[in-house]
């Protein structure tokens, strides 16, 4: 049974709808944002930047998705020392495109903007950077400042390319094996110097400690020895004398029976 002439029609119709419908709608998820291109509306739509939720567009129209979370690309690279040294590099760029420039980045830059600004951007800052010291700074103290040098170069080069860099991370230094070897003996050669001179400074400390322990008690010996006269003697044995006639314990006490003229004391026993 053939289907009536006036179906056909509403079919085509119903059809059409839905691929309308279909093309004409776009949903953004989160975290993303959308630039719309108007394919004769004169190109990129530079007046807005759609935020995440559903949106009606034309059917002509094109809808281009970003990510706008902070992002994160690895680069590895080899540069040059301040002596002409190779040395490696690995690092990674904190960033994320600016959401209200975002119409301008993508006419101006394109989807791949990250190869096109992104990884040139770092790899400048870090040839400059790394240029300007010696591979044993870079291998030891002057890492955190070569890291915040290439953060701030990296972030200057960005400056109005419609991108905001968060932070650069120099995750990994590599240098020639005969290079580290030698930095490392300095090093190990530097800290066993400080050690023996610690040790060295720490006796001479104690030395001198005793020594003035020694001069006090020779001070005070002679000072004793100078107030130690008979008389002081023979009253400091009459007092002892006293105390041991007082004590429970047996004993013979001889007045006068010592060769100086005091007490002679003898166990009864």
């Amino acid at each position: 049974m053939n289907a009536p002439k006036f179906l056909i029609p509403l079919v085509a119709a119903f059809v059409i709808v839905v691929y309308i419908l279909a093309t004409s709608t776009q949903t953004i998820e989160s975290g993303e944002a959308g630039v719309l291109y108007r394919k004769f509306g004169g190109g990129v739509d530079t007046t807005e930047t759609f935020n995440e939720g559903f949106h009606i567009i034309a059917p002509w129209n094109t809808m281009f998705i970003y990510e706008v979370r902070q992002q994160e690309v690895f680069e590895q690279m080899t540069v040059l020392s301040s002596n002409g040294l190779d040395i490696k590099l690995d690092a990674s760029i904190w960033f994320q495109p600016n959401f209200y420039k975002l119409p301008s980045l993508h006419k101006e830059k394109g989807e791949n903007y990250t190869e096109r600004v992104i990884l040139p951007a770092i790899r400048s800052a870090t040839r400059s950077v790394v240029g300007r010291y010696t591979p044993e700074q870079i291998y030891s103290s002057k890492r955190d400042a070569i890291q915040q040098e290439i953060f701030e170069e990296t972030k200057g080069i960005l400056d109005g390319q419609y991108v905001q860099v968060n932070n650069v991370l120099v995750r990994d230094v590599t240098l020639p094996p005969t290079i580290k070897e030698a930095i490392e003996r300095k090093l190990r050669q530097e800290q066993e110097s400080l050690e023996y001179e610690f040790r060295l400074e720490k006796a001479e400390k104690e030395a001198e400690r005793q020594r003035i322990e020694s001069e006090g008690k020779a001070a005070a010996n002679k000072i004793l020895n100078a107030s130690l006269t008979d008389k002081i003697l023979k009253e400091k044995g009459i007092e002892a004398t006293k105390k041991l006639a007082e004590s429970q314990n047996t004993k013979i006490i001889l007045i006068g029976g010592g060769d100086d003229g005091l007490p002679l004391i003898l166990n009864a026993d």
